[in-house]
């Protein structure tokens, strides 16, 4: 899809995904997307989904996983929401890198060191399942993998929340990322994450094609847009 203000979606080349890279930088522009989620909506557009998910089951203690959680800042946003509300949530994080699940772990995240393509985790065996501003990060055939996972877990709800592609939104990432004191790192990525971005259609027929359902796609402010659906066997 291509108009004035949405760009034809392009691969680019992320430098946080070249495994190589010194942990420190990978953990200083993890820390910028983090501001940034809270800054921007990244952290609202998940919590948004969630509240209509937690309508859904009257349980007290439930568990969340975050597949490419990174520093776990949205599943630790999410315990500490809930945890006001009445509602226990053990959350788990799933990232490649040891350096950022140590970080998850001093935020109250259990660390999995895995790959979004194999959890290795038991089907419908968690609650809910997020993944955030992560599926971006695949070609086509191997989005659709990792989404058939999410199904695969899932027992409540799979929500998957992306950047939402835009010409705005990558000119404003790469303004915005001077006074806020970005990494360069963060602010090439940033912008690269942005043409490599959903709109809500192309997200929910990504999720159609790899599960077969139907996903409520939504866009919210920010320039996010999430896909939200019941997992396969519950379904019916």
């Amino acid at each position: 899809m291509s108009s004035l203000l949405t760009p034809q979606r392009r691969r680019g080349f992320e430098i946080l995904d070249d495994p190589g890279i010194d942990d420190r930088v990978r953990a200083r522009s993890l820390a910028d997307v983090a501001r940034a989620n809270t800054m921007f909506g990244g952290s609202r557009a998940v919590q948004s989904e969630l509240e209509s998910a937690l309508e859904d089951t009257s349980a007290h203690s439930l568990s969340l996983l975050d597949v490419g959680t990174g520093i776990g800042d949205i599943p630790a946003r999410v315990k500490e929401t809930w945890r006001a509300r009445g509602r226990a949530i053990t959350a788990f994080g799933i990232d490649l890198s040891p350096s950022l699940l140590r970080e998850a772990r001093a935020g109250g995240i259990v660390p999995i060191c895995a790959d979004a393509l194999a959890l290795p985790i038991a089907s419908k065996s968690v609650d809910i399942v997020i993944c955030s501003q992560t599926l971006h990060h695949f070609e086509a055939g191997d989005a659709i993998a990792v989404l058939r996972e999410l199904d695969r877990v899932a027992r409540v709800r799979v929500i998957v929340s992306d950047i939402r592609r835009s010409w705005l939104a990558a000119a404003g990432i790469w303004l915005a990322s001077y006074p806020l004191g970005f990494h360069p790192v963060s602010r090439h990525d940033g912008v690269v994450s942005v043409l490599r971005g959903f709109t809500p259609d192309e997200l929910s027929q990504l999720v159609q094609r790899a599960t077969r359902q139907t996903p409520t796609a939504r866009r919210h402010i920010g320039f996010r847009t999430t896909a939200s659906w019941i997992p396969g066997a519950l379904a019916a």
